[in-house]
């Protein structure tokens, strides 16, 4: 089984986050965004997996390569990087990564999260995941005949055809297969919205009537911009406490201090007369000095003091006072 993670753009939406470290590289409870999905997967996959494909643009850097080659490496597959450097839609981007099209594997979209438990149907030419939403006319949907069976993708549909919106996540019993159709959407030109989409490669496949079904998650979890990652931060915190997963590292110094679960809290923080959470996140080395944080997600190295935050998103090694008189604010920066 074989993974392929197109995630080449930093994401607009997450300026100024995304300025310096790529939006699926950010952390979520602790872990960035792209390694927590492929752990998902291949935990609902439960399967050997072979080989992780990861699609970036060029300038992500040798570092950021590294790190990625390492998520796939803990798994016991290979790591394999391509690139696009051109936003030219999912299909291209697929399609960049077409030495590793062979054989089953999932193709999953890097900016989302996923929390599932179910037996996937092999049997099947292809599974695409799908949540049931409640404004399914905001989101691509799937119509299902009466065995169950995928028949038709439709993108934002003004009338009811179902409320199961696909997520970006699908496998593929032969992916092969998906990459002949997108080859024929490449050297016939067929694009939508400037770009060239799977589903045009997907629907090709339907039509010549191969078996298609759903996947339904239990939960998924949008990392699109700043609101919605840190609503993500701290449902993943919820779950990962659930699940008795421990949190907090064994050496965060407390000086009249408390801690409100559920938190991740890494190595190296230092908290002085302060409260943290409940769903915060705080990176390695922070420090948080006479402050209240609650529903946040701070990244590495980020010294806060004077503060009284609230959904609030803060990179790493970010200097925040909240008794500030002067400010050095950068491109795309927010103080809301």
């Amino acid at each position: 089984m074989k993974i392929i993670v197109p995630m080449a753009g930093r994401g607009s939406r997450l300026r100024p986050h995304t300025l310096t470290v790529p939006k699926p590289l950010i952390p979520v409870a602790g872990k960035p965004i792209v390694h927590r999905l492929v752990e998902d997967i291949a935990g609902v996959l439960n399967q050997q997996i072979e080989e992780v494909a990861f699609v970036i643009h060029e300038s992500f850097g040798k570092k950021v390569e590294e790190d990625l080659i390492a998520i796939a490496e803990k798994l016991g597959a290979k790591g394999t990087i391509y690139y696009q450097n051109e936003a030219l839609g999912t299909g291209h981007a697929i399609m960049c990564a077409k030495d590793s099209l062979s054989g089953p594997a999932v193709i999953a979209y890097a900016d989302t999260l996923i929390r599932a438990d179910f037996d996937l149907d092999t049997t099947a030419d292809s599974v695409i995941w799908v949540k049931q939403v409640d404004e399914p006319e905001a989101f691509g949907v799937i119509n299902l005949n009466d065995n169950n069976e995928i028949i038709e993708l439709v993108e934002k549909p003004k009338e009811f055809v179902s409320d199961l919106a696909v997520i970006g996540i699908y496998y593929f019993k032969d992916v092969a297969v998906l990459k002949n159709e997108l080859q024929l959407v490449l050297d016939n030109n067929i694009i939508h919205g400037g770009e060239y989409q799977i589903n045009d490669g997907i629907k090709q496949m339907m039509a010549k009537g191969m078996k298609f079904v759903p996947g339904k998650v239990d939960e998924w979890m949008d990392c699109g911009n700043k609101n919605v990652t840190v609503e993500t931060n701290s449902r993943m915190l919820g779950f990962l406490h659930n699940d008795g997963v421990h949190l907090v590292a064994s050496d965060v110094k407390l000086e009249n201090s408390t801690i409100i679960e559920p938190c991740y809290i890494g190595k190296d923080v230092i908290l002085i007369n302060a409260t943290v959470g409940p769903n915060v996140s705080l990176g390695n080395g922070s420090h948080v000095i006479d402050s209240t944080i609650k529903n946040s997600l701070v990244q590495n190295h980020s010294h806060i003091k004077n503060a009284n935050l609230d959904n609030a998103m803060i990179g790493s090694h970010a200097k925040f006072d909240g008794n500030f008189t002067s400010i050095s604010i950068g491109d795309y920066s927010a103080l809301e």
